[in-house]
């Protein structure tokens, strides 16, 4: 098939890894190259660092909307189908419609549960025991189209925000692998999601890192879980910030204070 591919962060190689094999790749699409650290030297996201390594054609629009360069392009490209993966931007209606087969979403989550940025880390902090991939049909909305597909995982114990990011994108992968060749024999279902059972996973803050003492331990503990991979855990002591580098759930009974 004909495929372009929108994402940014490290989430989405093992998709662009699986594409490649099997399908066409016309297009990689992220967001912009963005300053980072002291120096506020431009870095590129993940994603395009690996379609320049694949020599790939890339594109790093600024905005999308009332952007007709762009939507040229694209109609230019024939497509069959494109995939969306963490590509943090919501897409226009006129570019949506592009496609024969319109956008599929690898989204790490059981929709309608945690739709938004920040799916993993929230199954995390709310003490999940189940999560996995659900590819969507990306509509306007946040995340609301209908599921395509899903793959199911079950969240171990000593799953945090890095190890299950990792395993989700992998996850992610097989799953857009599977959807597409269900789509190519005209057999990829379509499940409307019940809004009345969505919850929201927004982008994390700093203060999502903050331990909240007044909660279980079981409950501190998921939320370290969580907020590892950033802003990590942190609370204040004598009007100093205590930055929480390691924790692990004590064996004896108890409470704290």
């Amino acid at each position: 098939m004909r495929l372009a591919l929108f994402g940014s962060p490290a989430f989405a190689i093992p998709t662009l890894h699986a594409l490649s094999k099997k399908h066409e790749v016309l297009l990689v699409v992220t967001q912009p190259d963005k300053p980072v650290g002291r120096g506020m030297k431009l870095s590129s996201p993940p994603l395009a660092e690996e379609a320049k390594r694949l020599g790939l054609r890339l594109e790093q629009p600024t905005k999308l909307k009332n952007n007709s360069d762009f939507l040229n392009l694209v109609k230019s490209l024939n497509l069959d189908v494109a995939i969306t993966a963490a590509y943090g931007k919501l897409l226009p209606q006129n570019l949506l419609d592009i496609p024969t087969h319109g956008f599929l979403n690898v989204h790490g989550s059981l929709l309608p549960k945690y739709r938004g940025a920040a799916p993993i880390q929230w199954a995390l902090i709310n003490g999940e025991t189940e999560t996995g991939i659900s590819i969507m049909q990306t509509e306007l909305g946040l995340d609301s189209g209908p599921v395509r597909h899903v793959k199911r995982y079950e969240i171990q114990e000593n799953d945090n925000a890095i190890t299950l990011f990792e395993k989700l994108a992998y996850l992610g992968a097989d799953a857009i692998q599977e959807a597409l060749e269900l789509l190519q024999m005209n057999q990829l279902p379509s499940q409307a999601q019940n809004d009345t059972e969505a919850t929201l996973a927004p982008l994390l803050t700093k203060d999502d890192g903050r331990i909240r003492w007044e909660n279980s331990s079981h409950a501190i503990f998921n939320r370290y879980r969580g907020v590892l991979a950033w802003p990590g855990s942190w609370t204040m002591f004598r009007n100093d910030t205590l930055k929480i580098i390691e924790l692990e759930k004590s064996s004896r009974n108890g409470s704290l204070g």
